[in-house]
């Protein structure tokens, strides 16, 4: 059955909306009508190179929808099932697995590698980070599919898939942070967006947003700002001046870039954590020298997908959404149609916009 889709034909070229053929789901795989994926800054990274996955492919690794069919052995999903996408299923058997560490699963991008369509003209397609959500439908391994608590809007719970589970995640799971503590957030993207909310669900006493564009300050406070602070060379010194010269006892980086990362770390208490959660390449280098390191005594720890287990984490973050707690909508700065992905993505190599959510 043909499908439209948005494809990544090589590493660095622009993505092309097309028809591709979808089969039928084999044994212990499901096929999924998408309601709506997310457009993540992870997909702008597999496509530029920075994160390496074989192509041609079909990007988009946060969705959600509806099932439409299931394979043999598939028993936890059954048509008309509305489902969250996981992209990084856990194998549960490898060393990370068997320490309880599932977000660093050894296997958990094996399925990128696979044939999963094929083009019009036969061409063979590879499905991203294993879920191919930028498209009408998908057929995905029976692991990457998460039943959807009811009370979620469809459309809203693909957000589910990467950035509230990553934000949430880096808040409570990595930098563990408690009531009353402080807490900055560098990029206001999806991710930051989703980390200012898990920090207010938490109890931080000031919630410090940071970034580099003065029209994204309405979302961050909405989100539970408390303070905004413009991105400059000046920022760690702004945010000490917020905490009695103290520095927050949380930072959480959502950038990847060298220049954020050491801002978000000379922004953090004597003591305090820093956790970096943006993807950044190779050449973004981050350097200390050792007398500050003893003398500051922070700890600044990386961040896989929140350190979350998206079977355990899916459930509360529902119940948060449920209780008013935790806004997805709030999350979206516009929702697009799929063959606006391309534009999509231009606006974030141009530093514009936040999180696009297509809706199919």
């Amino acid at each position: 059955m043909a499908v439209r889709a948005a494809v990544l034909p090589a590493v660095g070229a622009p993505l092309e909306v097309t028809r591709i053929e979808l089969p039928d789901p084999g044994p212990g795989q499901v096929r999924v009508r998408l309601a709506a994926a997310g457009v993540c800054h992870s997909d702008l990274s597999l496509s530029n190179g920075t994160m390496r996955v074989p192509v041609p492919a079909v990007l988009g690794h946060e969705g959600a929808g509806t099932v439409v069919a299931v394979g043999e052995g598939v028993t936890h999903v059954a048509p008309g099932a509305h489902v969250v996408l996981n992209w990084a299923p856990s194998c549960g058997t490898c060393h990370a697995c068997t320490l309880g560490e599932v977000w660093l699963c050894a296997n958990a991008l094996n399925g990128a590698a696979d044939v999963y369509a094929r083009t019009t003209d036969g061409t063979d397609l590879h499905p991203g980070l294993n879920v191919a959500a930028f498209a009408e439908e998908t057929v995905v391994s029976a692991s990457c599919v998460l039943p959807l608590p009811d009370g979620i809007p469809l459309t809203d719970a693909a957000l589910l898939g990467c950035a509230v589970l990553t934000g949430y995640g880096a808040v409570h799971h990595s930098a563990r942070v408690q009531p009353g503590e402080t807490v900055a957030v560098f990029g206001v993207g999806g991710v930051g967006l989703a980390a200012l909310q898990s920090a207010r669900i938490a109890g931080a006493s000031r919630v410090i947003a940071v970034d580099v564009s003065p029209e994204k300050e309405e979302l961050a406070r909405r989100a539970g700002a408390t303070d905004y602070v413009l991105a400059s060379e000046q920022t760690a010194r702004e945010i000490r001046g917020l905490t009695g010269k103290q520095g927050v006892d949380v930072a959480v980086e959502c950038v990847g870039r060298a220049v954020t990362i050491r801002a978000a770390w000379d922004s953090t208490r004597r003591g305090g954590r820093t956790t970096v959660v943006g993807i950044g390449g190779k050449d973004q280098e981050v350097t200390f020298n050792a007398l500050e390191i003893f003398h500051w005594g922070r700890t600044l720890s990386g961040c896989v997908y929140g350190n979350t287990d998206p079977a355990r984490d899916v459930p509360v973050l529902a119940e948060h959404v449920r209780q008013g707690r935790l806004d997805l909508s709030g999350l979206v700065t516009e929702r697009i149609g799929l063959e606006d992905i391309p534009a999509a993505f231009d606006n974030m190599l141009a530093g514009k916009g936040g999180r696009a959510l297509v809706i199919f």
